[in-house]
């Protein structure tokens, strides 16, 4: 398979198993991820994770691993620095990503004492083209773009491998489509790009940072800062346990420097 645009630097398909739909308390078990090279050849990485926590019964149901399956896995943090290592200086790919992989990713790293960084990463979400174009599933968007039915879904290494072919049929399906990563990241965003944070306790409105949850939901950040430095002191104090990028925007609005919305 031909990749369909031209790239700066690798790009990374990637789909997570995990033990349940809750990126800061979950953890992966499965990880698989294949990396375009600018020059079109690709690497791959699949591992399975131990992750100190208990699959549950449900999990095991839709994914097929038992917590027998992961006894001998190594942890995340054992498998940290090679995994890094592989997405370092990567743009990513997927399906429901920037939702849901990209912070479990975080909050993994956040826990192994070690950063993984989205902020400068194009983020390229075969769902989001999908549900802008057609609005189904992954096994429905299988066979929909690539006349498939999708064997072993829910397995990290058959839904990443499904979805890298859907969006390489989506490329050739859409004409309109952007044909630079750059655009196309851009277009991924979409409409459903109007939270400011990873937990959604702000979202923009006019290009200002608004309150979305609390005591002052509806309100500008700007205006609670003027008004009520105290909340936000409030907010950024351990027992919240807030996730760090919602510290990190209260405690910069204390100081006078509110988030601004790019393209």
């Amino acid at each position: 398979m031909t990749f369909p645009l031209p790239l700066k630097r690798p790009l990374i398909f990637f789909d997570l198993e995990t033990t349940g739909l809750d990126f800061k308390y979950d953890r992966i078990i499965e990880i698989a991820a294949h990396k375009i090279h600018p020059d079109g050849h690709i690497e791959k990485l699949h591992t399975r994770i131990n992750p100190g926590i208990r699959i549950p019964a449900e999990i095991s149901a839709l994914t097929g691993i038992s917590n027998d399956d992961v006894s001998g896995a190594p942890t995340f943090l054992q498998k940290a620095a090679e995994i890094g290592k592989f997405f370092a200086d990567c743009d990513l790919g997927g399906y429901h990503i920037g939702r849901f992989d990209v912070k479990v990713m975080v909050e993994e790293y956040k826990r192994a004492g070690m950063d993984f960084d989205p902020d400068h990463r194009l983020i390229i979400d075969s769902q989001a083209i999908f549900h802008q174009k057609e609005k189904r599933d992954l096994t429905a968007a299988y066979k929909f773009y690539c006349g498939k039915d999708l064997q072993g879904a829910h397995s990290a290494d058959a839904d990443t491998l499904a979805t890298y072919e859907i969006f390489l049929a989506q490329m050739k399906r859409y004409p309109d489509l952007p044909c630079e990563i750059d655009a196309l990241h851009t277009f991924c965003k979409g409409p459903q790009d109007r939270f400011v944070d990873s937990e959604g306790k702000f979202f923009w409105r006019d290009g200002e940072a608004v309150f979305n949850f609390g005591k002052y939901k509806s309100q500008t950040l700007r205006a609670v800062a003027q008004t009520d430095g105290g909340y936000l002191n409030w907010l950024i104090s351990p027992e919240r346990q807030f996730a760090q990028d919602v510290i990190d925007i209260c405690y910069k609005a204390m100081r006078g420097v509110f988030p601004t919305k790019t393209a």
